[in-house]
């Protein structure tokens, strides 16, 4: 119940469009109820055949035998001020106001049925926005070590799929709230006809409490089942589309697809159990009803045939009242299964939004807009939260501005989770990282990475135009700084070759484009923000020798007048920086210019480039 509790809370925004349909439905019960009530006196002017007033005469007498004795006088009084409205004047005029007031009560029951349904579905489609909305705005706010232990069709699953908690809002407020209306609206009818007999029908309804609950128990347990599977078929299907080149090359398209057919087959068995679970409550119900209604109508039976306590179309409008009770049953008896159903979805979806971020703003943070002097390591220590081992080993080391510094290494000695200490992708577990002075933990986020732009060996496009990739980020940016930032970066040529210039899709992850266009775009996009700390992390390592060229030139360019951090991959760049980290083992076992280190015939950097660079060259 924690869990619906959280749910409902997205519902208080939109108190007065609930209160509205909360009213709305009372009012179609009401009518509904009064559909059936004027059915009896409908009946007894139909079947009797007498005139007004001996028709009134004899409900009257009749109403004392059935009246429940702790009925109130207020009851009788309306009612008798109903019965003299009703059968006032000739049979013509009863049979033409109760027409009347039939068609009057059905008018209204649609009218704020439909009312009803309006609100509430306003209610639920802006619930779901803000919950999607809500789950994914914090997804921007979580460390990249969440998305680390996180599979994407798993992320994409729980916003899309098991976000869609809507009809737990119709059990709550449809079913809660209009079918106990309803219930009391043609149990109240009941009583008035006949107490002992509505008593004696009821006997058998609580026997269905346990059954619903056992069901509702295990809903819960199969809808959570369903919505990993779903994800993990949502997982499967964003893995091979995006990976679809490799799956291809390899020739194992029957060994993805044998994979995904064993995940439906899955799902499709859990589906077929929680159907079946499920679809015990309706027939259960149902029977319950139908013994309901045998009870009445035996004991009915005996009162107008035997006793003749009670007249015939007051015990029609008994049965009509009483039938009229199994919808609304029925309906309450699934309320429970589907709280648990949307509970077990809401609860993924729970594991988001309640995720604390472990990289967020201080209290008051810092503000900055510029970088000054100089960025300090102080002893910095980290390790990742899987795995208690440290990748970085207590790094010192002082950048001034407008160095530019190579970081040198083999494969996991820690270059790009240097790089990725800069911008708070992550903490440091030890030590501190300071800009100017001022610990980066105490600068706000969002300033300390408007300070910088980074160029990734894997890079990032969204199925955007090319104009919109290069500007993104931006609202309004005039085209003339696209155009020049696109020249900078080596770009507006071929981008002019394109079927529609700069306003070409892409395509996703621009898989239209070659590697080296999309680096050259990822560049320009970098020069347009204009950051005074640019970070290269192997930025050209999976080019071509041509792309490479045209992307290194663009990077010169870019580097002019900026403090810059390049994990190396390329000779010339190596040779240009200030300084050369080089790393091993999470340490900086080396430090100096690129001549320097080539003396040290012991050092590991003469070594990497002997391996690496010597190449590049000749």
């Amino acid at each position: 119940m924690t869990t619906y509790m959280k749910i409902l809370r997205y519902v208080k925004p939109y108190w007065v469009h609930l209160s509205l349909s909360v009213i709305s439905t009372i009012l179609f019960a009401i009518f509904n109820g009064a559909t059936i009530f004027l059915i009896m006196p409908l009946m007894d002017t139909l079947f009797r055949g007498g005139g007004a007033k001996e028709v009134l005469e004899n409900t009257a007498s009749e109403s004392s035998s059935y009246v429940p004795d702790f009925a109130t006088d207020l009851i009788a009084d309306l009612k008798a001020s109903f019965m003299n409205y009703i059968f006032a004047g000739s049979i013509e005029e009863i049979l033409f106001r109760v027409c009347g007031l039939i068609l009057v009560a059905f008018f209204f029951k649609s009218f704020f049925g439909y009312m009803q349904a309006f609100f509430l579905a306003y209610v639920e489609q802006n619930f779901v926005k803000d919950i999607r909305d809500d789950a994914y705005t914090h997804l921007h706010k979580l460390p990249m070590s969440y998305f680390k232990n996180e599979q994407t069709g798993e992320l994409i699953s729980r916003i899309t799929n098991d976000v869609q908690v809507a009809h737990s809002v119709s059990a709550v407020f449809l079913n809660l709230v209009r079918e106990p209306i309803s219930i009391i609206v043609f149990l109240v009818m009941a009583l008035v006809i006949s107490w002992k007999l509505t008593l004696f029908a009821f006997l058998t309804v609580p026997f269905s409490l346990l059954v619903i609950m056992t069901v509702g128990k295990a809903l819960r347990r199969y809808s959570k089942k369903l919505q990993e599977k779903i994800a993990d078929i949502t997982t499967i299907l964003e893995e091979t589309i995006s990976g679809v080149k490799i799956v291809k090359a390899f020739g194992t398209e029957q060994f993805e697809t044998n994979k995904f057919l064993k995940e439906t087959k899955t799902y499709s068995k859990i589906i077929l159990k929680m159907v079946r679970v499920r679809n015990i409550a309706s027939p259960f119900s149902e029977f319950i009803g139908a013994g309901i209604a045998a009870v009445a109508i035996f004991y009915g039976g005996h009162l107008v045939l035997v006793e003749k306590s009670l007249s015939a179309s007051a015990f029609l409008g008994f049965l009509f009242a009483i039938f009229s009770m199994q919808r609304p049953i029925k309906e309450l008896t699934t309320v429970n299964n589907r709280i648990q159903e949307a509970s077990a979805a809401a609860d993924r979806i729970f594991e988001i939004t309640e995720t604390e971020p472990t990289i967020k703003n201080v209290e008051n943070p810092v503000n900055i807009d510029s970088f000054k002097n100089e960025i300090v390591f102080d002893n910095v220590k980290f390790h990742y939260d899987d795995s208690p081992e440290l990748v970085l080993k207590g790094i010192d080391v002082k950048i001034k501005k407008g160095e530019i510094i190579a970081l040198v290494g083999s494969s996991g000695a820690g270059k790009t989770t240097f790089v990725d200490l800069i911008p708070r992708f992550y903490d440091p577990t030890e030590g501190s990282i300071s800009i100017d002075g001022q610990n980066i933990k105490d600068i706000k986020i969002e300033d300390l990475r408007k300070l910088m732009g980074i160029v990734t060996q894997e890079t990032v496009l969204f199925n955007e135009t090319i104009k919109n990739n290069i500007a993104y980020g931006l609202d309004e940016c005039p085209e003339e700084e696209i155009l020049r930032v696109a020249k900078i970066a080596n770009a507006d040529q071929f981008i002019k070759d394109m079927p529609e210039g700069y306003n070409t899709i892409v395509g996703d992850r621009g898989t239209k484009l070659s590697g080296g266009q999309r680096q050259r775009l990822s560049i320009a996009r970098a020069l347009l923000k204009n950051p005074p700390i640019m970070i290269f992390d192997e930025a050209t390592s999976a080019l071509d020798n041509e792309s490479e060229v045209l992307v290194q030139e663009a990077i010169e360019k870019l580097m002019a007048d900026r403090t810059t951090f390049v994990i190396a991959h390329r000779l010339s760049t190596i040779q240009n920086a200030d300084k050369i980290l080089v790393l091993d083992d999470g340490k900086i076992v080396q430090v100096g210019k690129h001549a320097e280190l080539l003396n040290d015939e012991k050092g590991l950097y003469k070594k990497l480039y002997e391996l690496q660079f010597r190449s590049d060259e000749k």
